[in-house]
């Protein structure tokens, strides 16, 4: 009895200390995915020695999960399919490889969620200090406030860690909205440890003059309020954030007034402003390359191979269903459009529901839907974050659906005690 006394505290020891490294490990990783200036980055070298350790010790892929994993390994081999179809592959192969090791970690961040849900919440603050961090590092560029800062600059637009600001923009999103989310439902004397951060990143956002991150962050915003609007049946919570978001858009307001004081920064401003640039509406310019693109599509049911319309035209699709029919083929863009419905359906099946995962749910999903709308004017297929979404998203489905056959266990196994007892005391009579 006293040896097994010993040994309870000894494993409790033990299981916590594992907890702690699968916790910083995962959080160094995500914090790595704020900073991709070169390729490969310091994120993909460490994200594969993760995922491989982390294979060899135990971690399962559930069959919530599936759909998953089979719906990527077809998009990855409708891509591989393509490029049989190129005469010279030049970099294709490492393009590929790229695509599918960004498949395996939206797998990673769904099954390590799924086995340890506590790790939400230290995804979520990592990725908020990465985002504080990179943010940083773009607002300092932008104003060369430091010498050899212009290096986190891109065609005079602010852009981090990143090399393009286009990416760097949409980067910044998720930690805004969650820490948005806890600004609006948090704890009032704990205001400004939010305030403060989400006021650097929206700065990120708007320095990157990032359209797509400008219009990303502006309607995940309004789908968050909305979102927190339905959840809640309390007059006074909702008077809450009906004031909260009023105080929010003003300080933002100010802000972006106080910033187009500038006037470098007014004009870039009024540039980027505009719905459609010359270079969208061009004769080859976005819009016409997609009805050309399309129609390619329509004649090469296998794919013309990755990047290839990049280099016949000049330029890249810039829309992601276009990329999933002409890099991945017809069976790439059909796993990647069930993938995505699949995705939405089931996550928000999962979005009301109170679970002591969901404000980290409910934010990923908001803005994996924004991304998914984004992608019908850029190419999102290597995007780091977005995999990274996804797999928040899925994380959340699978726990849904773990606490679904836990609960019916539970009503099976009640159900079976009191027909015992009923049979006991019949059998009394």
């Amino acid at each position: 009895m006293s040896a097994l006394a010993h040994e309870l505290p000894r494993a409790a020891i033990n299981a916590r200390l594992v907890a702690l490294i699968s916790s910083a490990a995962v959080a160094f990783g995500v914090f790595l995915s704020g900073f991709v200036i070169n390729e490969p980055a310091p994120y993909e070298l460490y994200m594969v020695g993760l995922i491989a350790i982390s294979a060899l010790f135990g971690l399962r892929i559930s069959r919530t999960l599936a759909p998953l994993v089979v719906l990527l390994v077809l998009f990855n081999i409708g891509g591989m399919i393509s490029m049989s179809q190129m005469s010279d592959l030049m970099s294709t192969p490492l393009y590929l490889a790229v695509s599918l090791f960004l498949a395996f970690t939206a797998v990673f961040f769904a099954a390590i969620t799924e086995m340890q849900p506590s790790l939400y919440p230290v995804i979520f603050r990592t990725y908020v200090a990465a985002a504080v961090a990179t943010a940083l590092l773009g607002i300092l560029g932008y104003f060369h406030a430091v010498p050899g800062a212009e290096m986190f600059t891109k065609y005079d637009r602010a852009a981090g860690a990143f090399q393009d600001p286009n990416v760097f923009g949409p980067f910044l999103v998720l930690p805004g909205i969650y820490l948005l989310y806890r600004l609006l439902t948090g704890n009032l004397s704990k205001m400004p440890l939010y305030i403060v951060p989400l006021l650097v990143i929206v700065g990120g956002i708007f320095f990157s003059f990032s359209r797509g991150a400008w219009g990303l962050f502006g309607v995940s915003a309004i789908l968050l309020t909305g979102t927190l609007f339905l959840q809640s049946a309390s007059g006074s919570f909702r008077l809450r954030i009906a004031i909260m978001s009023i105080a929010a858009f003003l300080l933002l307001a100010i802000a972006l007034l106080v910033a187009l004081q500038i006037p470098t920064v007014a004009e870039l401003f009024t540039v980027r402003a505009q719905l459609v640039q010359d270079y969208d509406g061009a004769r080859l310019g976005r819009f016409a390359r997609y009805s050309i693109g399309f129609l390619l599509a329509m004649e090469s049911p296998l794919g013309i191979g990755p990047l290839v319309f990049g280099q016949i035209y000049g330029e890249d699709t810039h829309n992601i269903w276009l990329k999933a029919l002409l890099d991945y083929g017809w069976l790439g863009f059909a796993a990647y459009f069930t993938l995505i419905v699949w995705t939405l359906a089931a996550g928000f099946r999962v979005l009301f529901r109170k679970r002591p995962w969901q404000p980290f749910t409910v934010c990923a999903y908001i803005v994996l839907v924004g991304h998914v709308a984004l992608g019908s004017i850029i190419d999102t297929d290597h995007w780091r974050h977005f995999y990274m979404l996804l797999g928040l998203v899925w994380g959340g489905i699978a726990l849904e659906a773990r606490h679904i056959r836990w609960r019916a266990r539970s009503c099976e196994g009640s159900a079976h005690q009191i027909g015992a007892r009923r049979r006991a005391l019949d059998s009394t009579k």
